[in-house]
């Protein structure tokens, strides 16, 4: 979807320069089967029509999250760092702040209010990551405790 975008954008601005960032994926991080497919192809609509590509590899995001920043969970950091923008987009777009500058460019107000919806969505579903990926280890702390026998008396 992101490549997609990016090519667009390549059709519509053509003489701009464009700069854009790459997560590979690691099947430490990840246990998406197709993801080695989509970041091939992503790299191959990158290399047509980016000028310069910003690499990131993943596990190393993971290791800084968990070894330096010493964070149990980095997707409730992700969620944080979402729910904070989407507050304060929510804050900004209820009181017009600085609409007019992309209005006067031929944005339409709907725009902000579908992307206003995007970001709640995008909340949302981390929040039920989260609360899913709790439930599961729940479950398999109660699972290790009846097999130890820890829960007889």
């Amino acid at each position: 979807m992101g490549t997609l975008l990016i090519s667009k954008i390549r059709e519509e601005y053509a003489d701009r320069m464009m700069l854009t960032f790459f997560v590979f994926p690691s099947p430490k991080v990840s246990d998406t089967v197709v993801e080695l497919y989509n970041a091939t192809l992503s790299v191959h609509q990158l290399v047509e029509n980016v000028d310069g590509c910003m690499v990131l590899d993943n596990e190393a995001l993971y290791d800084i999250c968990f070894r330096t920043l010493k964070l149990t969970t980095p997707s409730s950091s992700i969620l944080e760092m979402f729910r904070r923008v989407s507050e304060q987009f929510t804050a900004m777009f209820r009181r017009k702040a600085f609409l007019h500058w992309y209005t006067g460019e031929g944005m339409d107000e709907m725009e902000f209010t579908e992307a206003e919806s995007n970001m709640n969505d995008l909340v949302s579903g981390y929040q039920q990551y989260l609360d899913a990926t709790a439930d599961e280890e729940l479950e398999y702390e109660d699972e290790g405790e009846d097999e130890d026998g820890s829960d007889e008396m």
